[in-house]
């Protein structure tokens, strides 16, 4: 699982949302000097090809080199670990877990404590020549305590009674105003082929697996082309064109859909209990699980918040629906997995759950040998999970 999914998950958890960019922050980093030979370039002054070039060498890292987020990472952490004593605990951690390279995305408790986190990672990265800017906040009186040269362009003119506009983090749109995940649809005009289909449903950026059923329907049409051994600019048969026309046709619905961008509702005091509970399921189409928090309160108040999904095509060789209902099950144990990770909150018990009796007899059979492919699977999962955490669900109750 990659890191943008772990920094967009940790930013949903608390009340009070911050979202920032360090500016410029390649340029911030200096190459060492024995280094900068490998980025040497040749400039002809005025452009003029004519005349001898001049040779330069850059002594900060650029945009487009391999090795420039690593290393300016690296300098981020090494800002937070030179100045450790400093700064609170919650400080350096933002900077160790809560950077997707540039881009910061916190999440807090309170508004007292955005207030305070802001202004000391500020502090913080001034130390190692980092500038936090383009501030935003779903809270108003965190964003008017930062300067408004550091706030967004989006913010700096609001006024008290406007709305908070849409923003975008890490690719992902977030209305700030009413605090939920939504989905921005721009259909773009692509040939009707194998190779425009691949790029419109690409174009859907998707981290969290929200909509995972509607664009696996998308991608269910690519690999019937495949299959056929359509090529990538022919044109496609008649029952693709329908069923790809009726997918776009539907495509526009997203954007009603919206998500709570905080697992805990506002009106929530102190979490008394903390559950997991991932759903998995495979069939002829394809297999995948997702994952539910479900949080009980001291006054017995009960939520249940999507986390996260993942689905994936079934394979090309046909294969048999336990097999494909067991490749979910991994599926679900490696969210669980990255989940144990990346989730702040203290989870009290993980329950997983299946509509399949092959798959449950698979995990509780401890004794018998089975198949290569069978077996393989079958070990993840007792690696990772114990028998004693699955259980069966009616199909008619499982998550779609």
């Amino acid at each position: 699982m990659n890191s943008l999914v772990g920094v967009l998950i940790r930013f949903r958890q608390e009340k009070v949302a911050l979202s920032a960019d360090i500016e410029a922050m390649f340029h911030q980093v200096c190459v060492c000097e024995k280094d900068c030979d490998a980025l040497r370039f040749l400039w002809w002054p005025g452009g003029d090809l004519s005349i001898t070039p001049m040779t330069y060498c850059m002594k900060v890292h650029l945009f487009g080199a391999t090795s420039s987020p690593s290393c300016a990472a690296y300098a981020l952490r090494r800002t937070a670990i030179d100045n450790a004593e400093r700064f609170e605990p919650a400080v350096l951690s933002t900077v160790k877990r809560n950077f997707y390279v540039d881009h910061c995305l916190k999440s807090v408790e309170s508004e007292n404590k955005a207030v305070k986190l802001a202004a000391d990672l500020q502090s913080l990265m001034c130390l190692g020549g980092f500038r936090l800017t383009k501030w935003i906040s779903n809270s108003r009186r965190v964003l008017n305590t930062i300067p408004e040269s550091e706030c967004a362009p989006t913010v700096v003119s609001l006024n008290p009674g406007d709305v908070l506009p849409c923003d975008r983090a890490l690719g992902v749109n977030w209305n700030v105003n009413d605090d939920k995940i939504t989905f921005k649809i721009k259909i773009s005009k692509k040939p009707l082929t194998r190779r425009g289909i691949l790029s419109i449903v690409s174009a859907i950026f998707d981290p969290l697996g929200l909509v995972s059923p509607v664009t696996l329907r998308a991608k269910a049409i690519v690999q019937s082309l495949y299959r056929k051994k359509i090529g990538w600019d022919e044109t496609i048969p008649q029952k693709e064109i329908e069923d790809w026309q009726q997918w776009i046709a539907n495509l526009p619905s997203l954007e009603k859909i919206s998500i709570d961008r905080c697992f805990r509702p506002n009106y929530f005091s102190k979490l008394k209990n903390v559950q997991l509970h991932v759903f998995s399921d495979g069939s002829e189409t394809g297999y995948g699980a997702c994952a539910y928090l479900r949080l009980t309160d001291i006054q017995n108040r009960i939520s249940c918040s999507f986390v996260i999904g993942k689905s994936r095509l079934a394979p090309i060789k046909q294969t048999t629906i336990p097999r494909l209902e067991l490749c979910g099950a991994v599926v679900a144990c490696r969210l669980y997995a990255m989940l144990s990770e990346e989730l702040d909150l203290k989870v009290d018990q993980v329950t997983f759950w299946t509509d399949s009796m092959i798959l449950l007899g698979y995990i509780n059979n401890n004794n018998r040998r089975f198949k290569t492919f069978v077996g393989n699977r079958i070990s993840y999962i007792h690696q990772t999970t114990s028998s004693e955490k699955w259980r069966y669900v009616d199909s008619g109750f499982e998550p779609s």
